[in-house]
């Protein structure tokens, strides 16, 4: 859908400069959805191609173990404090 839409905003930006009055706000809007479509097709190449989700995996995983390991900590502390001296 990326493709079709960046597509459709190249032709468009061309139409509205070959119209007679020249038609720059239509130009105008086709260049922001034509950056955005292609903003969102780098985002998703980078997510899927270039190691962008092995990241986020390797992030998450990084996260979820610092998390363990504190509740761990928290629940060791607790057990000490039960214990008797």
């Amino acid at each position: 859908m990326t493709l079709a839409l960046a597509g459709y905003s190249a032709v468009f930006m061309r139409y509205s400069m070959m119209v007679t009055p020249k038609n720059y706000l239509l130009f105008g809007c086709h260049v922001v959805n034509f950056s955005a479509q292609m903003t969102q097709g780098y985002r998703y190449l980078k997510y899927w191609n270039f190691g962008g989700r092995e990241a986020s995996l390797e992030a998450q995983a990084k996260e979820g173990l610092g998390t363990v390991e504190n509740k761990a900590k928290e629940a060791l502390d607790k057990v000490k404090e039960k214990l008797p001296k």
